[in-house]
């Protein structure tokens, strides 16, 4: 009864220890089927939100499940796909008085180290470059789900979000108190290459 047991527990551990490899790997966001978003909430003067987006991303990340402190992430946005739902505003949030695109027409995130919590929460810490300017940011990151997609593929999503300060980053327009933070959330499914 006691090999039994013994043969059942190995059995159990190598089973769980296989399930767990079986989603590490390094995966490629979904540009095609553009299963990803950044989006972003700033206050406006106090007195209403500003929602928008940006439309053009790309990046990867590796998943460790072993050591989820051993995975990583980079991403690259196209500054100049900023989308705030109005053409004349997009072309100000353009301008030098806040993303200035014709000087800095990428902004970047890469990951230095990932700290995971015992409810599996993580927080990502690496250096974002925005306007040329270089800084040290937590996204607060939460695994969504894996598995295998329809068309024979392996997908795992995240959804990870950061409150920025915009004078951190050089921008130079002040829109008062209540509008010096800006929230961003990032949601990102990646196809496992």
């Amino acid at each position: 009864m006691k090999k039994i047991l013994l043969a059942s527990a190995i059995s159990a551990a190598m089973v769980a220890s296989v399930q767990a490899n079986e989603h590490s790997g390094t995966y490629a966001f979904d540009t095609q089927g553009t299963h990803q978003f950044v989006t972003f909430k700033i206050s406006h003067l106090g007195y209403s939100w500003l929602y928008g987006r940006f439309n053009d991303f790309d990046g990867e990340f590796t998943y460790d499940a072993d050591n989820p402190e051993n995975s990583s992430v980079s991403v690259t946005i196209d500054t100049s796909s900023v989308d705030s739902n109005h053409a004349e505003r997009d072309k100000h949030l353009r301008s030098e008085d806040f993303l200035y695109v014709s000087e800095f027409p990428e902004a970047t995130f890469k990951s230095k180290r990932v700290v995971v919590d015992e409810a599996g929460e993580a927080d990502i810490i690496g250096d974002l470059t925005l306007r040329g300017v270089t800084r040290e940011i937590t996204l607060d990151a939460e695994l969504v789900g894996h598995g295998e997609d329809p068309w024979g593929g392996y997908r795992m999503g995240f959804e990870a979000e950061t409150e920025l300060r915009l004078k951190d980053f050089g921008n130079p327009m002040d829109l008062g108190k209540a509008s010096e933070t800006v929230e961003i959330e990032i949601s990102v499914e990646g196809i496992r290459q």
